[in-house]
């Protein structure tokens, strides 16, 4: 062997069967370029993160000059907060394909749920792992388990699989609702009081935790530092929708068994629990394409995320692809006039502090 190729390459102590003859010693040539992908990621994280938070404050501060006490002073209201509003994308998505015509209110919602539906189909499950903040919030708690409780814990198979349902029984709940309704009700019930301010509600569900709440978000943080993403993993609509749209997607993470040398590093890293090392082809829905597996991944090309036909995609250009997906979803919307909600200033003066008095326990 050259001497540059000794500088990468080991023997490895694990051996397999390679025929009935006798085993077959594996040689692990290592990565010579440091992975970077776990870093990026974090980098999109965190910007998500803010954005959501910049976008957050500037609603509160929209909302906050209608109510009593508040000052107004003509801030406009930030139509990206609709993200946090998925139903009524679904339900501005089915009345575009019954109307063809795009809603006037919140049509924000609808535009972000169709990028993020286009970001699965194209890359899989990734928003849940690169743009969501409650997926990052997720992790982070449950890496925070690790680091305090030196380990997280698995649910056995039994209970696991089942819990796993729950997710898509929620979607489905949602999905029969809203299949169930006609264009001219979802636009009656979008000019209705609650469809007009159905924003204002979201925010005043944070400001105003009931008890009731905060015992069952303290519940799900707690579970969370033991379970790796136990909400994302069990009871997310969302992420259910996201997987379900995932298994359209030519991406896949995908291994190969002449170059891997079955250390199972990526099943173990892998926070879906899926068993990486056992497959060729990672099809399952529950894959988020957080990359983790990859990064720990010693072997070169023996693990990677990549089209048909063995065409690898970088991190690089899985990052590049997810946001310009989302800057072109928005950018269009607001090109074509049509990212704004058509609410005058007069209905939130009426309405939201109505609503207030309504949220505050």
């Amino acid at each position: 062997m050259p001497a540059a190729e000794l500088l990468h390459a080991e023997q490895v102590e694990k051996e397999r069967p390679s025929s009935p003859r006798g085993r077959e010693r594996k040689i692990l040539v290592r990565r010579p370029v440091a992975d970077r992908s776990q870093a990026i990621r974090r980098v999109v994280q965190c910007l998500f993160i803010v954005l959501n938070l910049s976008l957050g404050f500037q609603f509160y501060l929209f909302v906050r000059q209608f109510e009593p006490g508040g000052q107004f002073r003509h801030l406009s209201r930030p139509a990206g907060v609709e993200g946090w509003l998925p139903i009524a994308g679904m339900m501005n998505l089915k009345y575009l394909c019954l109307t063809g015509r795009i809603p006037d209110i919140h049509p924000a919602a609808m535009f972000l749920l169709i990028a993020f539906l286009l970001m699965s189909i194209v890359f899989r499950k990734s928003f849940c792992s690169w743009l969501c903040p409650i997926g990052s919030l997720s992790e982070a708690l449950w890496k925070a388990g690790r680091r305090l409780l030196r380990k997280n814990w698995t649910l056995p198979r039994w209970l696991d699989v089942p819990l796993r349902g729950l997710k898509y029984l929620l979607f489905g709940f949602f999905l029969y609702a809203v299949a169930g309704m006609s264009a001219e009700t979802i636009r009656s019930f979008f000019a209705g009081p609650y469809g007009l301010v159905a924003d204002v509600k979201m925010l005043n569900f944070f400001r105003f935790l009931s008890q009731t709440a905060v015992i069952t978000l303290a519940a799900l943080a707690l579970l969370s530092l033991f379970f790796q993403n136990f909400w994302c993993r069990y009871l997310c609509p969302y992420g259910a929708l996201m997987g379900l749209a995932a298994l359209f997607s030519p991406a896949r993470i995908r291994r190969e068994p002449e170059k891997c040398i079955d250390c199972a590093k990526c099943t173990k890293a892998c926070p879906a629990l899926l068993p990486v090392d056992k497959l060729i082809t990672v099809r399952s829905a529950e894959c988020t394409s957080c990359l983790e597996c990859t990064a720990v991944c010693p072997a070169q090309g023996a693990l990677q995320f990549s089209f048909p036909r063995k065409r690898r995609l970088p991190v690089w250009v899985l990052a590049g692809g997810l946001t310009a997906i989302f800057l072109a979803t928005v950018i269009i919307a607001k090109w074509n006039g049509t990212w704004d909600s058509h609410i005058s200033e007069e209905v939130y003066r009426s309405i939201v502090p109505i609503v207030g008095q309504l949220s505050h326990p």
